[in-house]
């Protein structure tokens, strides 16, 4: 059952012809594109697709869906489907999306079909594949009734009763798998822990499992993130629907609520098979995935780590619809493939500048069994140390001054590849306020200092020979990632061991905020997003440590991070000694 909480919803503008793919609805209507249409000059249909229009699906609390559903024509075999779930319309595709990013992401439009949903497996791909394809208008979205919720139980549940009436369809063999990207990965999670009978098999490709703690409050500090852009600019629905307003729900209660933890999807309930992907470069998915391998309760699981944007990787990289199809017609069709026999784990270590990252690093398991966790101290000179400093040693920062860090560096003495969680420990003060948030990231620096960039895209896909070509206009973070962050608010240092995924990434409740009276020192414990990083002898890890977002925000000119009176003011400063043994621990492999 959904949390006994009443949601704050904001209105959302009416959809309209010929906006985000929109058409009037089409309740009954069926029609086949043959072989060789190419309607949204994009990728030609390399067989006949019949496409239902706005198949109607009753929820058990009587509220209708509507749904396309996209199909091998003529065909007499039942297929299996594959669901594309999520609040955006079901006719809002990649084509109508990826113009508005850098580049497009790389994406050609020649390998788009543009009846793809956005995130989602494109029917030109996968019909001829012997699947059905099925986009739904998620509750309050396009044709659909009621208030769009995002993620949670409620969502769940009606993607439960979709799984099921899908199977029951004549075309259907009874087999439902779900695939997708970000917020059609996000789903999944939540879908799977309902544990429809049906649902055989899922793929969430870079999805976070819990939107509180890795979107909208991450460490305890709310950032709308791009969920301006999406509420602005691709969500619709009828006249009476709106959407849940996250900033008013964060008014509402900052520290985690019964709506807070209904966002944080229960993996260890998911029981069918399950194929991760994920990243270092995602500013929200890469926590998930992560904690989706480690929680998902059972050995039919794997996990891909890339190195590229997500976007890119399902659209332009065929081998990934490829790895894609074995694993569906492992558990959607049955056939003996030898699926069983992909490693479990495979990871990539970036490379950083203009060296394309290595991928494929197949691992024992993960994190890594033969990992050195090991502890380097900030010491004087600014340099990372194998020993506290002997002697107390302070170094502070402008937390309103995005350039204005504590630094500290450690230059590798020979070849070093780290793979796995970091974690910052961390003695810090705020002598005017009592509270204060933290950001840390690992850069990558070269044998100069230099500041290195990792690329999100192989350099042949894009318009640039060198990182360095690229203006400061054209730098954003879906084809750039600096490096791994944490962020932690103070009054949110809390731990609940008893959740942490692992003692490099503590679980923070987030139940109460404890305040610092003012210059007070207290311990702080960041988890470190996941990081796969190789270094050359000479080349350098940085420790960053400031009072504003240290990367590349994702849409900023959309976004901005609210409520205005919890941004940081003044000084912070980090405290380093045998009493308060300040330290970043690495993972080494």
């Amino acid at each position: 059952m959904p949390p006994p909480v009443q949601s704050a919803y904001k209105r959302i503008a009416k959809p309209t012809v010929g906006e985000n793919g929109y058409q009037d609805r089409q309740i009954g209507k069926s029609e086949v594109l043959p072989s060789g249409w190419n309607g949204f000059s994009g990728k030609a249909l390399e067989s006949d697709i019949r496409i239902d229009h706005d198949v109607e699906i009753v929820v058990r609390d009587g509220v209708r869906l509507y749904a396309d559903v996209y199909r091998p024509a003529g065909s007499t075999e039942k297929v299996p489907a594959i669901l594309s779930w999520s609040f955006y319309g079901k006719k809002y595709s990649a084509l109508d999306m990826l113009p508005m990013t850098t580049w497009h992401c790389c994406v050609k439009p020649a390998e788009l079909s543009g009846l793809e949903k956005f995130e989602g497996l494109d029917p030109q791909a996968w019909c001829p594949r012997g699947y059905a394809i099925v986009s739904v208008d998620t509750r309050g979205s396009g044709h659909s009734d009621g208030q769009i919720c995002v993620m949670g139980t409620q969502d769940a549940e009606d993607g439960y009763d979709v799984v099921e009436a899908i199977a029951r369809m004549d075309w259907c063999n009874g087999s439902v798998g779900m695939a997708g990207n970000s917020a059609l990965a996000i789903s999944q999670w939540f879908i799977a822990s309902q544990q429809p009978p049906s649902l055989k098999a899922i793929a969430p490709w870079e999805g976070s499992g819990d939107i509180y703690r890795e979107q909208f409050c991450r460490g305890g500090w709310f950032s709308m993130s791009n969920f301006d852009l999406i509420a602005n600019a691709i969500v619709r629905g009828p006249e009476n629907s709106g959407l849940e307003d996250f900033e008013e729900m964060y008014r509402r209660s900052p520290v985690s609520s019964a709506f807070w933890e209904d966002k944080r999807a229960n993996i260890s309930k998911v029981q069918c098979p399950v194929f991760i992907r994920g990243s270092d470069v995602s500013s929200i998915h890469t926590m998930g995935s992560i904690r989706g391998f480690l929680e998902v309760p059972h050995s039919e699981k794997w996990i891909q780590w890339g190195s590229k944007q997500e976007w890119y990787e399902l659209y332009s990289v065929p081998e990934s619809t490829e790895e894609l199809t074995l694993f569906f017609d492992r558990y959607l069709k049955g056939k003996d493939n030898d699926w069983e026999k992909t490693p479990k784990v495979r990871w990539s270590a970036l490379q950083f500048g203009d060296c394309e990252a290595i991928d494929d690093i197949v691992l024992e398991d993960f994190p890594a069994p033969n990992t050195e966790y090991r502890e380097f101290f900030f010491g004087e000179d600014n340099n990372l140390c194998t020993q506290p400093p002997s002697k107390s040693y302070q170094l502070s920062y402008d937390s309103e001054d995005r350039h204005s860090v504590a630094e500290f560096n450690h230059t590798f003495d020979k070849p070093a590849r780290l793979i796995g969680l970091p974690k910052a420990v961390l003695y810090m003060s705020c002598e005017d306020h009592d509270d204060f948030t933290v950001f840390v990231i690992l850069r990558k620096k070269d044998k100069n200092g230099k500041d290195l960039m990792h690329l999100n895209f192989p350099f042949h896909a894009t318009p640039v020979k060198s990182i360095d070509d690229i203006p400061e206009t054209e730098q954003a973070s879906l084809n750039l990632h600096l490096g791994s962050t944490g962020i932690l608010r103070a009054s949110s240092r809390e731990i609940d061991a008893s959740k942490s995924i692992h003692p490099q990434f503590p679980f923070h409740p987030h139940k109460q905020q404890q305040k610092i009276p003012p210059g007070t020192i207290v311990k702080l414990e960041i988890g470190i997003w996941a990081m796969g990083v190789d270094f050359n002898a000479g080349e350098s890890i940085s420790v960053k440590i400031g009072g504003q977002y240290p990367s590349i925000a994702e849409y900023k000119t959309f976004s901005r991070p609210r409520p205005d009176h919890e941004l940081n003011r003044g000084r912070h400063t980090v405290h380093s000694s045998e009493e308060y043994p300040s330290a970043v621990i690495l993972p080494f492999i």
